[in-house]
């Protein structure tokens, strides 16, 4: 044997030998993995679809599926058992279930409804399962938390005590809404109900104020041009937007109130401040009202099923002012309603403002007239927030809610062309004024104060003598003269401490100022009547004296001159 030939054979026997001992290392340890595996089954429950609906489906199996646990469906739609009948399930599915078939398989998945909670939600647009519906990307939360959840326990609680400022002064000054409360907005179609709420997330920008926006069953258009409102106004930063449109299965419109609940709550418990919008509740009632039918569930009045008051009760049981030892949070609520013809007696009305600890009512006939926002202040109360109104709000809007009343009945006799005298014609003329303050264009909240300085002002008659038409360009004057107010007197607006008499002064004669180029030159009539005065007065002390000239000229006795000079 060759050189060459020896060479090649001890390579190709070293091949060999690498082969066999990887061939040997991959076998030993298949055979350790196949040796260290132990198998595990996992049990789960399996249910058959039987029949398809809008927005629901009927399952047969599942024997341990639980009340509102969450039935998973091809796809990976999910479902709310909602019907837990002997028969069958009765399932509420939450999303598009055009790919369902009678006879697909589903499972349990042994949770309840949950959704993603923490700061990672700022600023975004998500829908009531979590996910976004911006361009902001997936999020990424380390938290989650029921939809339904236990409201807080009496012994949690605390009093209603710090003022959550609108910015509108109409609701600050005759309807104040405190930090912790509930307060109904509800009127007629396009009254302006929204522009209320937006107008009040718009204002807690820097009062530390988390703002939950939840739109149920809304035009996409129309959750547009809110979205568009806030983030033009810098307002999604402390703002989270849940949103259902109109055109989405009812099961979601149904779960939205509360999966936006239990967010606001993860901030509440936290020790923050929140205030959550339910806009609104009127296609939330409607939603269910359609889930309940389609699963033959029994009608009452106005075919709502007989639990519809518990479902807006729990709802908002929940939005309370914690004790400090619980954090101090609060989770303050403004629920919208829409009443029809004015209708404010109606079932769903009538169950909110039972529910709610008072309401704001929108008049269209004061909205037809151009007064926005169209607040009819003798249908509206607030029965909390008048304790956590500032003292100061206290000392200048007293008496302006009466007076404002006062107006509007005059005004109504007014009209029929009844002869008034001049305190009636000064009433209604002040009550005018008072209309014209309360007026305030859309996203454009005042700050506090601006807005004393304005009420003290209006109750101290200042406003009476500008004409109606420059009413806007005399409040904008005095709303920039408020710049020039000292810092201390600013900052007891923002405490609970009693304007002083020297603080009305200041603030008062700072009005007469800015207010001065407004006020009408007085008429030369005054300076006749003034003189007319005089002259009477004059001629009422001259018999006085000719009668004690004639005593002292004539010869009568002594005594009687005595008494005619007393007398003189």
């Amino acid at each position: 044997m060759s050189n060459t030939d020896h060479n090649s054979f001890s390579e190709t026997a070293s091949l060999d030998n690498v082969f066999e001992s990887a061939f040997d290392n991959a076998f030993a340890n298949m055979h350790q993995t196949r040796e260290s595996f132990a198998p595990q089954l996992s049990l789960y429950e399996v249910g058959i679809i039987t029949n398809v609906a809008t927005g629901i489906a009927k399952v047969k199996g599942l024997p341990g599926v639980g009340f509102e646990e969450l039935i998973i469906f091809a796809g990976g739609l999910l479902g709310i058992a909602f019907n837990i009948d002997a028969e069958e399930i009765g399932v509420v599915l939450l999303g598009d279930y055009s790919h369902l078939q009678a006879g697909d398989e589903v499972r349990r998945s042994g949770r309840v409804m949950d959704v993603a909670v923490g700061d990672e939600l700022l600023g975004r647009v998500i829908d009531p399962l979590g996910r976004p519906l911006d361009e902001g990307g997936s999020i990424e939360t380390s938290a989650r938390l029921p939809i339904e959840r236990p409201a807080a326990a009496i012994m949690d609680r605390a009093p209603v005590t710090v003022p959550l400022q609108t910015g509108l002064i109409v609701i600050d000054a005759m309807i104040p809404i405190g930090r912790g409360q509930r307060e109904l907005i509800l009127g007629d179609r396009q009254t302006g109900k929204t522009a209320i709420a937006i107008d009040t997330i718009l204002n807690q920008r820097e009062q530390n104020v988390v703002c939950i926006y939840c739109a149920i069953g809304q035009r996409a258009s129309t959750v547009a041009k809110a979205v568009a409102i806030l983030r033009e106004q810098s307002a999604m930063a402390y703002t989270v937007v849940v949103v259902t449109e109109g055109n989405e299965p009812p099961g979601l419109q149904y779960i939205a109130p509360y999966a936006a609940t239990s967010i606001a709550e993860y901030f509440m418990q936290q020790g923050r401040d929140v205030l959550i919008v339910y806009d609104d509740l009127t296609k939330h009632a409607r939603a269910y009202r359609e889930l309940s039918l389609l699963l033959r569930r029994p009608p009452g009045r106005e075919a709502f099923p007989g639990d519809i008051f518990y479902i807006h009760s729990r709802l908002l049981e929940r939005a309370t002012h914690l004790c400090e030892e619980r954090g101090g949070g609060s989770l303050t609520a403004l629920p919208i309603i829409e009443t029809e013809a004015q209708n404010i007696s109606a079932y769903i009305p009538t169950n909110l403002i039972s529910i709610t600890d008072g309401q704001i009512y929108l008049s269209p006939s004061l909205f037809e007239l151009g007064v926005l926002p169209a607040v009819d202040v003798g249908k509206s109360v607030s029965r909390v927030g008048g304790k956590a109104q500032r003292a100061a709000f206290r000392a200048v809007a007293g008496d302006l809610k009466l007076a404002y009343a006062q107006f509007e009945e005059l005004e109504t006799f007014a009209r029929f062309g009844a002869r008034m005298d001049e305190d009636t014609r000064k009433t209604i003329e002040h009550g005018r004024r008072i209309r014209a303050c309360l007026r305030q264009p859309e996203s454009s909240p005042m700050p506090v104060p601006e807005q004393i300085t304005l009420l003290l002002a209006l109750t101290s008659n200042l406003f009476d003598g500008v004409p109606l038409e420059q009413m806007t360009q005399a409040q904008n004057i005095l709303r920039k003269a408020v710049t020039t107010l000292p810092d201390a007197i600013c900052k007891r607006f923002e405490t609970a401490v009693t304007l002083s008499d020297e603080d009305r002064l200041s603030i008062i004669e700072l009005a007469r100022l800015a207010l001065a180029d407004f006020q009408p030159e007085a008429e030369p009539q005054n300076d006749v009547v003034q003189h007319t005065a005089q002259t009477i007065a004059k001629t009422k002390a001259a018999p006085a004296k000719s009668v004690s000239a004639e005593s002292t000229d004539t010869t009568a006795q002594p005594s009687q001159q005595k008494s005619k000079a007393k007398k003189s």
